[in-house]
């Protein structure tokens, strides 16, 4: 079984692979590496041979981690690392390491699927956009607050918002202009989100016209799929840039 793991600055989005499958027959959202090793502990049947991980954390959060994992699982963990460019795709950042790892992963797969020119829009706790060419040059990309920092901002510097999860799922019902603070935030941050997103579709018009594929990935990208019905909406992408990144032959 191979264990592939996705370690964002919020969570870490994990699945477990059967060899020579590509489904996951497990799969998860923690927000702690300890809550990753009770996780797999807990799955019936798990004998982990292999694993895989992008991580956008500092060096020494993942180093624990990978130790973490080895010590629970007696698992080697093969890590991806920044490349001037692979499989087709050239890094477009004037210094290539500095591309933040799970864009890089998204831009590898978004490129792989598409076999042609794309744009990858990613929302989680950032929201990111990279253009890609059909000849696979990195144009570049964008990033701006995702949803989690939009509101966390608002909850946190503004002294009369405050609401819970609880309000927070009711307010997204509609987006209608809100008329408490729960949907007014959540429903005005929705709104910013696919605003971004319709600034983004026009820049890639101006490059392609029609031809281009728009992939939607992310926690939160949900929020926005139904701006853009003809993008594809991909959970994994970053995943499947990794197993292009760290092949476990």
């Amino acid at each position: 079984m191979i264990l592939e793991l996705d370690c964002g600055n919020s969570f870490i989005k994990w699945r477990v692979l059967d060899v020579g499958d590509t489904r996951a027959s497990a799969e998860g959202v923690v927000g702690s590496d300890l809550a990753l090793i009770d996780s797999l502990v807990a799955l019936p049947g798990l004998l982990l041979t292999r694993c895989r991980l992008v991580s956008v954390r500092a060096l020494e959060e993942t180093s624990k981690l990978v130790e973490a994992l080895h010590e629970a699982f007696g698992v080697a963990v093969s890590c991806a690392v920044p490349a001037r460019e692979m499989a087709g795709v050239r890094n477009g950042y004037e210094d290539f390491e500095r591309l933040g790892l799970d864009r890089w992963l998204a831009m590898l797969g978004g490129f792989k699927l598409a076999r042609g020119a794309c744009l990858v829009l990613d929302f989680g706790t950032a929201a990111t956009a990279d253009f890609i060419a059909a000849d696979g040059e990195h144009l570049g990309g964008f990033i701006c607050p995702g949803m989690p920092l939009m509101r966390n901002q608002l909850r946190t510097h503004t002294r009369k918002i405050r609401y819970d999860d609880a309000a927070a799922e009711r307010a997204m019902e509609r987006l209608s202009p809100g008329r408490t603070t729960a949907e007014a935030v959540e429903r005005g941050c929705t709104l910013m989100l696919r605003g971004f997103v319709l600034t983004q579709l026009e820049l890639a018009r101006s490059y392609w016209g029609d031809d281009f594929t728009v992939f939607l990935t992310g926690g939160d990208a949900d929020l926005v799929v139904d701006a853009v019905p003809q993008a594809r909406l991909v959970p994994d992408l970053v995943f499947v840039g990794l197993a292009m990144a760290c092949p476990l032959s």
